[in-house]
């Protein structure tokens, strides 16, 4: 994968595996520790750092979502190089069973993500209902200022993961859209959604 920046081309390591388990001798949950450790992530974490896990819980009734148990090796790596993890999200613009963080929490205990499956708290980002959080100034091409939860903002490392899909706004959704979407509150994607869409 590469990007340009200035025109300069720049380069970064892109790592895959293939997370089908059936034919192969090493488990799926092996290929989430491996690749975790090959990409070098580890390296990011220092001793006592409080450590946001950006997830997407997942929308009551739906499998869009990564399944706990391939969490749980990511927040086990993570403790073992001294950071404290904890899984977060912020609520959601639409109505659903995202659209506060009471409901939040409780979707994403139906999906599995509990303490005991995934030995880490939950968080909802921006409070219970989005308005907790912290004014940012970015070199954007459409934006100078953006609103990020403060949670996420205050966490001393974040680590992403994200799956694929299509999504009505923005075409697909991926790592991009788990970051700008899924951390900024309501308030601030309401203001950038075209009238017509919301």
């Amino acid at each position: 994968m590469s990007d340009t920046y200035r025109g300069t081309i720049l380069a970064s390591p892109v790592y895959f595996a293939h997370l089908g388990a059936r034919s192969e001798k090493e488990s799926t949950v092996m290929k989430v520790r491996r690749l975790f450790e090959v990409a070098g992530f580890g390296d990011l974490i220092e001793e006592g750092n409080l450590t946001a896990v950006k997830i997407h819980f997942g929308e009551r009734g739906g499998d869009s979502f990564i399944h706990p148990v391939f969490v749980r090796p990511v927040v086990d790596l993570i403790r073992g190089r001294g950071g404290h993890p904890f899984l977060t999200d912020t609520i959601t613009l639409y109505r659903g069973s995202r659209s506060n963080a009471v409901d939040h929490l409780t979707t994403a205990i139906e999906h599995g993500f509990a303490y005991a499956v995934v030995n880490a708290p939950l968080l909802i980002a921006g409070g219970l209902r989005g308005s907790n959080f912290t004014e940012v100034q970015v070199r954007g091409k459409h934006f100078s200022h953006v609103k990020i939860a403060t949670d996420i903002i205050e966490a001393d490392a974040l680590m992403v993961m994200s799956h694929f899909k299509a999504h009505m706004l923005a075409g697909f959704g991926g790592s991009i859209k788990n970051l700008a979407m899924g951390c900024a509150p309501p308030p601030e994607r309401k203001s950038s959604i075209p009238p017509g869409r919301r």
